[in-house]
């Protein structure tokens, strides 16, 4: 596996077309802080670092709305790739549908949003969209 954050993506992707409440993931440091962003700005409903022999796992319930059943994440799109990174500066910030979603960004600091970044007046590479 050349990209493991684009697997990442699409495990979270696929779990929700398929309608599961739950995905399991194989777990990095990478991995988990993503996964904190997103439980702290309300796309999963929890998550949980199950640690097992060859690789630890993060187990991430999916949240969906509760009359609909529909997903509470629309899109997640893969920004910077292996082959093609995507830095940005404080000035240049990207806004996500228009201030609505979120970019997550890898800084210096660690991983954090779009807006936490501008605050933090640092600037680091555009890892995803979340909408």
């Amino acid at each position: 596996m050349t990209d493991p954050i684009s697997d990442y993506l699409t495990r979270i992707r696929n779990a929700h077309r398929a309608g599961h409440k739950v995905v399991e993931i194989p777990a990095s440091k990478l991995k988990q802080e993503i996964t904190r962003v997103l439980f702290e700005k309300g796309y999963i409903l929890s998550y949980k670092i199950v640690e097992e022999k060859p690789v630890n796992k993060i187990k991430i319930a999916l949240k969906y709305h509760p009359e609909t059943k529909t997903p509470a994440i629309k899109v997640l799109k893969r920004v910077s790739r292996p082959g093609l990174r995507q830095y940005s500066g404080v000035e240049n910030m990207p806004r996500v549908l228009n201030g609505l979603g979120i970019a997550i960004l890898s800084t210096s600091r660690g991983i954090m949003t779009d807006k936490e970044a501008k605050e933090q007046k640092v600037g680091g590479e555009v890892l995803c969209y979340v909408y």
